[in-house]
């Protein structure tokens, strides 16, 4: 008398176990991939469907960038493939997975990833504002590199202008000096817009010692950014920017490019 009761029951037992095996993800082949899939996608709510859908995308992007070392070659491989062949490949060891492990198995990927990005993005941090310190404390230096006096003017030679600065500059550092870097500004009082700003350097013969001063007449290209007339009340100022010492080993350089200010700015509001 109790058979009957005993089929009712392994009757509702199977049918659990198809619904449920209907809405775990079948990787078998590119077909029970795609038929799995939909099934699954059929019986989430629409709150959920997007979530699940990224998630699938995350899941076959990682296996196909990340995994094994592959990279862009691995997807190259796969390019004359079938989509749904392609797609089982890279959900291969999801066989199984319903969409809620799916879900978690895509955030536990994406949280790895951010904790991996935060991690490069505070080192390139520390080692921005250790570069910025080190011109910081360069510009200290610099400066007992003395330009005592800069003139920048063109003289006339044959039927052409030459661009001629004159420089008389005291070495006040500890250090020999090999070679100097300089920018030279051309601007005329009460204008916000300088004539000219140009880097040069120089490499000094001899070099100069701690204490020396050195005058130097220098003539910059006639065809480059020097080869401008100016007015005559423009006043040429000139910055040491770097020095170099014997070997052409660097001794103080201040320069923090206007590019790694920005980079610097937009990495710390990312990651405070």
């Amino acid at each position: 008398m109790r058979q009957p009761s005993r089929i009712v029951t392994s009757i509702a037992l199977l049918g659990l176990c198809v619904a449920g095996c209907a809405r775990r993800l079948d990787t078998t082949s590119p077909e029970t991939v795609k038929t799995s899939l939909a099934r699954m996608r059929a019986s989430l709510p629409p709150e959920k469907l997007a979530k699940f859908n990224e998630s699938v995308m995350v899941l076959a992007g990682s296996s196909l960038f990340d995994g094994a070392g592959q990279g862009l070659g691995g997807l190259l491989a796969m390019a004359g493939k079938d989509p749904n062949q392609v797609l089982a490949e890279a959900l291969k060891d999801l066989n199984g997975r319903t969409a809620d492990e799916i879900i978690a198995a895509a955030d536990k990927i994406v949280a790895e990833r951010k904790a991996r990005e935060r991690a490069q993005a505070l080192a390139e941090i520390k080692e921005l504002e250790e570069a910025k310190a080190a011109a910081e404390k360069a510009k200290v230096a610099l400066a007992k590199f003395e330009v005592i006096k800069s003139r920048f003017y063109q003289r006339q030679s044959s039927f052409m202008k030459q661009p001629i600065i004159e420089l008389t500059v005291k070495n006040g550092t500890d250090q020999p000096i090999a070679r100097a870097f300089f920018v030279g500004t051309v601007a005329s009082p009460g204008r916000a817009v300088p004539w000219l700003r140009q880097d040069f350097n120089y490499p000094i013969s001899g070099g100069i010692e701690p204490g020396e001063t050195a005058s130097w007449s220098l003539a910059p290209n006639m065809f480059s950014g020097w080869g401008v007339d100016t007015p005559r009340d423009a006043v040429f100022t000139v910055e040491v920017v770097r020095l170099d010492g014997p070997g052409e080993k660097t001794l103080f350089d201040s320069a923090f490019p206007e590019e790694k200010v920005k980079r610097l700015v937009a990495l710390k509001a990312q990651y405070p």
